[in-house]
């Protein structure tokens, strides 16, 4: 075959600056998420093109889900690039096959992923662009990530573009969340393109007022939802984008001695670790109360979860979250608590009263109370731990989405927002995470806020600060590891 050869001295000029360190990265997977008019998919076409002139010995395949939409989505760029590169004299263009070959022998082949026959055919691949990855599911990727293989002189790679359209998508969990080794991953919007026109620019920034969830996703390419949410998904996405940038002030755990089934209160320390399960930010203030609300792995969750706010502000400060066994669950609450100027602990008890009995014997007597009657006196008894019921589930659920939509600033956990884009309500009407994802931050937060109201410092005005006369015992408790 012929050697082709061009001049790419100004390649650069071509390409859309906020790809340029993509344009030679060899990952196997190369992820492009964006927002409608971030270019991503025209990059895609151009790294195909550049390759396809500058080595040799490719047969690049590029799907959809549907065969019928690649001739006027992918086939029509390609053909387009070529054309705005001058290099029409390079290529033969089959459009009735929808097939386009190089001088030096590369080919560009389309199919479908619902033309079976036509993609069994297909072999000696080098790499894949697929469009519109958030049309497939994850079985369709393995069987395309499986054909990509063999000997070749030549990186292979991956490309995937697509808009987020829901956080609970397969693309999200594989590549965002569990970051996928040998993948490069990009997110860019409409505000990334130097190339895209004024009128272009006023089309998506009118979604901005006419629907202001479709611009949070479509046009800034925020992780969106599918269905009715029980949280407002466009105040919960609108949050998330704020804190996009916005760090922990600290993430870490407590170690401690223990000696005589104790916790030596003196040998507690915190210790910094990036893959901390404790997620802190705001540090305690001398003489502030705090509320910690926590939901244990019952059935139908994983996770032993701890939210804590500020009870002045009604912020949330901290976080836990971890898979742990019961007593290092507890241990760990225990030092939380503590840390939090001895915060009010309400911890659910529904499928263990461990925690709150281990929090006894450890000393910590600072927890929510309930009442109960006493099944055989008929008396009201008053017992430790939160416990959700038909009744209470339904209440703290509502008092958190009315806290979240009237005020989302308080929240600054971006795993806890994420869990409110994926709790639904099901057939039956109960509210719930869907099938696979979780709830246990939800409800360790919804415990919280419920039961601030048996801690000083609880005001219904989120901006107001506690009054003069609150008992000063309450108010200037020490900050233990002050």
């Amino acid at each position: 075959m012929a050697k082709v050869t061009v001049d790419f001295s100004n390649l650069y000029d071509l390409i859309n600056p906020a790809f340029h360190r993509l344009l030679d990265d060899q990952s196997r997977y190369m992820v492009l998420k964006g927002g409608g008019g971030s270019g991503k998919s025209i990059f895609a076409g151009q790294k195909i093109l550049y390759r396809m002139v500058s080595e040799q010995g490719h047969r690049i395949l590029i799907v959809r889900k549907v065969a019928k939409t690649l001739r006027e989505s992918v086939f029509s760029q390609l053909r387009t690039n070529i054309s705005d590169w001058v290099l029409s004299q390079l290529f033969t263009i089959n459009k009735s096959d929808m097939h386009i070959k190089c001088a030096n022998g590369n080919e560009i082949l389309f199919a479908g992923l619902d033309d079976v026959e036509k993609l069994k055919s297909i072999h000696n691949i080098t790499s894949i662009w697929i469009e519109e990855a958030s049309e497939l599911d994850a079985t369709d990727f393995r069987q395309l990530d499986i054909r990509l293989r063999g000997q070749s002189k030549n990186y292979k790679q991956i490309m995937l573009s697509f808009n987020p359209v829901s956080i609970t998508h397969w693309l999200k969990t594989e590549f965002f969340d569990a970051r996928k080794p040998n993948a490069v991953l990009s997110e860019t919007t409409y505000k990334d393109n130097k190339y895209l026109d004024n009128e272009a620019i006023a089309v998506l920034e009118g979604f901005r007022d006419i629907d202001p969830y479709y611009y949070m996703v479509y046009c800034l390419g925020e992780w969106g939802v599918l269905g009715k949410t029980i949280f407002n998904a466009q105040i919960v996405t609108e949050r998330i984008s704020q804190l996009r940038d916005k760090r922990p002030i600290k993430q870490g755990m407590f170690i401690f001695d223990y000696a005589n089934e104790k916790i030596v209160d003196d040998s507690v320390r915190w210790v910094d670790d990036e893959q901390g399960y404790i997620r802190i930010f705001e540090e305690p203030k001398t003489g502030y109360p705090y509320v910690i609300g926590g939901d244990t792995a019952g059935d139908g969750s994983d996770y032993f979860t701890g939210q804590v706010l500020n009870n002045v502000s009604g912020e949330q400060v901290a976080t836990l979250l971890h898979q742990f066994d019961e007593d290092l669950y507890t241990r760990q609450m225990y030092c939380l608590g503590r840390y939090y100027n001895m915060a009010l602990e309400g911890i659910e008890v529904n499928f263990s009263t461990y925690p709150v009995k281990e929090l006894s014997r450890l000393g910590y007597y600072k927890q929510y109370t309930r009442e109960k009657v006493d099944t055989y006196t008929g008396s009201l008894q008053k017992t430790y731990g939160f416990r959700t019921d038909k009744l209470s589930r339904p209440l703290i659920i509502a008092n958190l989405v009315q806290i979240v939509r009237e005020h989302p600033e308080l929240i600054n956990d971006i795993p806890t927002l994420e869990e409110m884009l994926t709790f639904v309500r099901n057939e039956k009407g109960k509210a719930e995470a869907q099938e696979g994802k979780h709830d246990d931050l939800i409800m360790g937060l919804a415990i919280a806020y419920h039961i601030r109201t048996q801690q000083s410092g609880y005001v219904d005005d989120y901006n107001q600060v506690p009054d003069d006369d609150e008992d000063e015992d309450d108010r200037k408790e020490e900050n233990w590891f002050a």
